[in-house]
């Protein structure tokens, strides 16, 4: 077997840090300009410098992103942003300008470069293209079947490298080069900005009766119609595999920490599981279900990699997201008296039933004993967003474990 990369986003630097101590061989970020994610949090010069020392620290590599389509206006800017990530020394830029590509490869023509899923990578000598520039890997167009990128495989340079989704939100336009948001708000999608307005809610209007809207199809709550499903591959690792993929990415550099450190950990252990056992892997997968449905998720889809998907890949009905556990916040500190610190993201209160998330796969049920603010006041619940707080649990719990709780919501369907 090819060694098979964890390739996990990280939209901040705690999101980063979740994902190196929850199994990610690799993370990718975006700096404050360049990339295709201009609404996540992104990283500042410093948090730059101190993730990848802290991924290096870990034996994680950090791939950055820089990602839009350049206008003329941007190129200076990508030279000089380029000459400053020379000395904070990434594993790889992600790329999918050819412009940007010429940039990169003067100003930093020692590092690897990996170019991005929205170059419309579909075919084995785009492959060859972009190795002949000097690109080591590139990130398969969504739209590609399994057996497509067999066939890639057999027909590019065994050195060069395979990055496909394996799980995350879908984008309705082909490899993600959308205009719906550019068209109707004027924030450009391929240059970071998008509004996601495949989830909006559309009804159709005649233009003679203006003001009288119809549903597309006979719902009262409108039609959703193109709101495309998650894509979810927890069940078809060994696929991905035989397929000679090398890196399994997950979409996702705006989700939250406990987002990240679910699906980081379920592809982690089961990933693992199928290279020590495949007996293995197929024993555990009531286990990589239930815990992949532990996140904030969409109903699921293996999207493009058995055919092309039918109707049941969109959802007609809402675009809200399926939300089964409320992130609490993360373990920043924990003493010998068992007390912990964290920053609150959101409410629980004393005596309350939660559940502590482990690195390591285990889950351990508990109850909160107390909870006092910075001056050591005591509080019966934790109302305000961001409080740091110290909090008495049942259970030790140490740092990086996250702190989650049951939410009262209709469950989905899971892959």
């Amino acid at each position: 077997m090819r060694a098979t990369e964890l390739l996990i986003p990280a939209g901040s630097l705690e999101v980063l840090k979740i994902a190196v101590r929850y199994g990610a061989d690799a993370v990718y970020i975006g700096g404050e300009a360049f990339s295709l994610r201009a609404k996540a949090h992104n990283f500042s010069h410093e948090e730059m410098r101190e993730g990848i020392r802290f991924a290096h620290t870990h034996g994680v590599k950090v791939y950055v992103t820089a990602n839009i389509f350049a206008h003329n206006g941007d190129l200076a800017g990508v030279e000089e942003y380029f000459e400053e990530l020379r000395e904070l020394a990434p594993d790889a830029l992600i790329i999918s300008d050819p412009g940007v590509f010429a940039v990169a490869r003067r100003v930093l023509p020692e590092m690897d470069i990996h170019i991005s899923t929205q170059a419309n990578n579909t075919n084995y000598e785009t492959w060859r293209f972009w190795w002949e520039l000097g690109a080591k890997r590139v990130v398969s167009a969504r739209e590609l079947t399994l057996d497509e990128l067999r066939e890639i495989r057999e027909k590019i340079p065994q050195e060069m490298e395979i990055e496909s989704f394996i799980h995350g939100a879908m984008c309705i336009s082909y490899s993600g080069r959308c205009l719906l948001s550019n068209f109707l708000t004027g924030r450009d999608a391929n240059q970071g900005a998008c509004t996601h307005p495949c989830r909006w809610n559309y009804t159709l209007m005649e233009e003679t009766r203006p003001g009288e809207f119809f549903p597309v199809v006979e719902n009262e709550r409108g039609t959703y119609i193109f709101n495309s499903r998650d894509l979810c591959m927890i069940g078809h690792i060994p696929e991905m595999i035989e397929a000679g993929i090398d890196s399994f990415k997950i979409e996702g550099r705006m989700k939250t920490a406990l987002y990240v450190a679910a699906v980081t950990r379920t592809y982690r252990c089961a990933i693992d599981d199928y290279r020590k056992d495949p007996a293995l892997y197929q024993a555990r997968m009531d286990w990589y279900l239930e815990e992949i449905g532990k996140c904030t998720y969409r109903e699921y889809t293996t999207g493009f990699y058995f055919g092309r998907p039918g109707p049941d890949s969109q959802i007609y009905h809402n675009s809200t997201y399926i939300k089964n556990y409320t992130y609490l916040g993360t373990v920043e500190d924990a003493d010998r008296n068992g007390k912990i610190r964290i920053e609150q993201k959101n409410k629980f209160s004393v005596g309350e039933r939660i559940e502590v998330m482990k690195p390591d796969g285990r889950n351990l049920e508990t109850s909160v004993v107390a909870i006092t603010d910075e001056e050591g006041n005591a509080m019966e619940s934790a109302s305000h967003a961001k409080q740091i707080l110290y909090v008495t649990l049942e259970t030790a719990a140490e740092p990086y474990d996250i702190l989650r709780k049951r939410t009262e919501a209709k469950g989905g369907q899971v892959c």
